[in-house]
């Protein structure tokens, strides 16, 4: 008997209408769109406005056009993983109030939090199900709304962080296609440089941690960045290596959309070119782990069976990891 993988067969993302442009940035902060640009790459970012509208509004669009594009029957699901960051509330899960919504009622569902590596880390979690027997259709979102936990007077946050996400279906096969190998890492030593200070059970939400502002996102940039740059690039070179890939065999690098700087770096390490990266960072901004999905929605119709694919995150915590994948499907299909 052949092994059994797990392959993605359709993806589906979701971003919100309103456009947060770096013009408008220009009059909530001092900054500007060349000051932006030049250091991220990012030129707008999706923001989710309205009343009561979660993180669940983003993967149940997501997961709608998900199972409708793959003509699944939502009852047909077994598992349904979200990671986020920026959860409807803290129980219960966003996975189950999109469950719900999508009438996925033979599901079982969960959150999973690792920061804008949470993609990967759901995607490896979600494919030991379908290996292991356990589960055959499986749904792993990765969304945020990120708008949520931002300080828009902070220059230093507000100009990078936007709202979206994406799902995607994993199967079995025992063809060599799918997901084939997946190397993650964290380091909680990571945690003083971003983070968010209070609203979990060391730092209740209070009068004072309000008017301190700690309940919007906290980073020491020029410590992550220099941590990304290094762990992002060293844990792809290190997959390709275990699989005994070179920069020839890669069809696609799909980098976590944190900075432009970062994907760039990452990409140089590895001997690929700009034609072979996945980029969306320009109009979306970083979505944290919406940002891999997304990356796959934008660049689906140009994706072929058999493409060696690279998949590449950093995250708070920190997080970060890389996942090698042969993609199932003809994007055209």
């Amino acid at each position: 008997m052949n092994k059994i993988h797990a392959k993605i067969t359709g993806v589906h993302g979701y971003v919100p209408d309103y456009i947060l442009t770096n013009a408008e940035l220009e009059s909530m902060v001092e900054t500007s769109d060349e000051w932006i640009t030049s250091r991220t790459g990012i030129k707008e970012r999706r923001i989710l406005k309205g009343e009561d509208q979660g993180t669940s509004i983003i993967g149940i669009e997501a997961v709608k056009g998900l199972l409708e594009k793959t003509h699944t029957d939502p009852g047909e699901i077994d598992l349904i993983i979200c990671a986020t960051c920026t959860p409807d509330m803290l129980f219960p899960s966003t996975a189950n109030i999109i469950a719900a919504a999508v009438g996925a009622d033979n599901s079982f569902s969960y959150d999973l939090q690792a920061a804008c590596s949470g993609f990967l880390y759901g995607l490896t979690t979600g494919a030991q199900f379908i290996e292991s027997g356990t589960s055959k259709k499986v749904v792993i979102i990765g969304a945020d709304k990120m708008s949520s936990i931002v300080d828009y007077t902070d220059r230093s946050t507000c100009i990078i962080f936007g709202d979206g996400g994406g799902a995607v279906l994993l199967e079995a096969t025992e063809e060599p296609i799918g997901i084939i190998d997946t190397m993650l890492r964290s380091d909680g030593a990571g945690v003083p440089f971003l983070h968010m200070k209070a609203g979990g059970s060391r730092r209740p939400a209070s009068y004072q941690s309000i008017d301190a502002r700690e309940h919007y996102v906290y980073q020491e940039g020029a410590t992550v960045f220099k941590f990304a740059v290094k762990n992002m690039a060293d844990i792809s070179v290190k997959i390709m290596e275990r699989n005994n890939l070179t920069s020839d065999d890669i069809s696609w690098l799909v980098p976590h959309q944190a900075n432009m700087r970062i994907i760039d770096a990452t990409a140089k390490r590895m001997g690929i070119g700009s034609e072979k990266i996945m980029n969306n960072i320009s109009k979306y901004g970083n979505t944290t782990a919406g940002t891999i999905p997304l990356c796959l929605w934008d660049y689906e119709s140009q994706l072929k069976k058999g493409d060696n694919v690279i998949l590449a995150a950093f995250g708070g915590g920190f997080t970060w990891g890389a996942t090698y994948l042969k993609w199932a499907y003809n994007g055209q299909d």
